[in-house]
């Protein structure tokens, strides 16, 4: 490409002139220029082709221009790798290196094999989205997946909105709209991107009536507060978050305990939300959608992309009148979800019918209870080759680590892995230069073709192999050569 010609360049380096730019026309005829044309148009191709002779001919003015700048083979690569460029898409595959599962900045879950072919043929077919095979009339959206979310969760019905916090959102505006919801000072939460449940219930147009203190609250705390004006008493799973110490909170029993002599629903919202015990598998315990109704919750809400491994959704479930009322909102219509979600969201929810299969079919749990000797051996794999293509500059090993579940699920539990951890230098001496190399590092790994996003701490880039799916390493391996430092 054009560049600046130092003083001994200039008396080896043919220099060329604006005259000798080839004209459009030209270099769209060229036989070199018909691939191009023909995988990206005419249109796209004759835009760049007029770019590029522009530049070229604001170097040739500058005295820049060398004669390999005009060169037709020179020319058609330089027109590649813009065209490609310019043609690659926003949202890319990449490979998450974190250590965090369900990464809300890379997409959290991800979907297994039985949702991807329905997610397929929901974009090549039409469906029954909103039509009823049975009577010929038309149908409601949420009853493709309300039956089998019944079954996994003993509520009587169930609807689908576009993610757990317009669920939220809608079950407050819905049954509290110009009224008072009781919730405990401690669950008073605030999650990524800023949402903050006093912020969701003023936008709801409930009033918060805050109880209790930070660190404990007790059955009177409700009872105390409730009135005429109470539409519910509500709960909040911490998210991100864990009081330990001199702590107390009320069980979902005991607030339905206060609540029905009052005619009040208690509401849970469960934030990730799980349909299964974890613990059959290892992982830290938490409380079911299933355990959470059971306990006397009215209605649940929770995530469809965190623990449950699916496409983004919120889902609301519980009884039946209270979910029609929310059904009647006109907000539903504005959250609801569109047949890709619906689509990838019931196969996600029926390999929860066949609990036996359930780590080795959904994608989730099975990188949650990855071996850490598996990640271990894939570490060892891989430690030789990143090695090579770093050389000497920077340092790689193979060590142990933790990983974490992410999205706000489980935010004090860890999860023993493996991976290879990047030292720049001598890190004995430190210092803002090796910093920087390892800056260098983290972006080259992020420019290549499928980008490689792991974290920089302690003086180290860390890269956690628990989320390499193993028919992945190959490509991870291959691309390794294509990094620039």
């Amino acid at each position: 490409m054009a560049g600046a010609i130092t003083q001994a360049e200039a008396t080896t380096t043919p220099i060329a002139s604006a005259s000798d730019i080839p004209a459009v026309d030209r270099v769209l005829n060229l036989t070199e220029t018909q691939p191009l044309l023909a995988q990206y148009g005419r249109t796209q191709l004759t835009a760049a082709v007029r770019k590029h002779l522009d530049k070229l001919r604001v170097d040739a003015l500058a005295g820049k221009l060398v004669q390999a700048d005009v060169d037709d083979s020179q020319l058609i690569d330089i027109l590649g790798k813009q065209l490609a460029a310019a043609s690659r898409l926003h949202l890319r595959a990449l490979f998450n290196l974190t250590g965090t599962v369900l990464h809300t900045n890379l997409g959290r879950a991800l979907l297994p094999d039985e949702a991807v072919q329905a997610v397929i043929s929901a974009l090549t077919s039409p469906g029954n989205l909103e039509f009823d095979l049975e009577t010929g009339g038309r149908g409601d959206r949420d009853s493709l997946v309300e039956d089998v979310l019944c079954e996994l969760t003993g509520a009587e019905a169930a609807t689908v909105v576009n993610n757990n916090a317009a669920a939220v959102l809608l079950m407050l505006n819905s049954l509290a709209q110009r009224k008072e919801v009781i919730v405990s000072r401690g669950e008073l939460v605030e999650i990524g991107g800023a949402f903050r449940i006093p912020d969701i219930m003023q936008r709801a147009g409930a009033k918060l009536v805050e109880i209790g203190t930070t660190n404990r609250t007790h059955p009177s705390d409700y009872a105390n507060a409730i009135t005429p004006r109470s539409a519910m008493l509500m709960k909040v799973h911490c998210s991100n978050y864990a009081i330990s110490g001199f702590t107390r909170s009320v069980d979902v029993s005991t607030l339905a305990e206060l609540a029905r002599p009052q005619g009040l629903p208690v509401t849970v919202d469960l934030g990730s939300g799980t349909l299964v015990d974890l613990t059959q598998w290892g992982l830290p315990g938490e409380t079911t959608v299933r355990e959470t109704i059971r306990q006397g919750a009215d209605l649940v809400t929770f995530s469809g992309d965190k623990l449950l491994g699916g496409p983004q959704a919120g889902l609301i479930v519980g009884r039946a009148d209270l979910i029609q009322r929310i059904k009647k909102n006109p907000l539903k219509r504005a959250l609801r979800v569109g047949k890709l979600t619906l689509a990838a969201l019931e196969p996600v929810l029926r390999l929860y019918l066949a609990p036996e299969f359930l780590a080795e079919r959904l994608t989730t749990l099975r990188l949650l209870t990855r071996n850490q000797l598996q990640i271990h051996a894939q570490a060892e794999r891989l430690l030789g080759v990143l090695q090579t293509a770093l050389g000497t500059r920077y340092t790689v090993t193979a060590e142990a680590m933790f990983s974490q579940i992410g999205s706000g699920a489980l935010p004090v539990d860890q999860l023993p892995s493996y991976g290879l951890v990047v030292r720049a230098g001598n890190v004995a001496n430190g210092g803002k230069r090796h910093g920087r190399a390892l800056d260098r590092l983290e972006k080259a790994l992020r420019q290549l073709p499928r980008p490689v996003i792991g974290r920089i701490a302690s003086d180290a880039l860390w890269l956690d192999c628990r989320c390499l799916e193993e028919r992945d390493e190959t490509l991870f391996r291959t691309q390794l050569q294509d990094l620039s430092l």
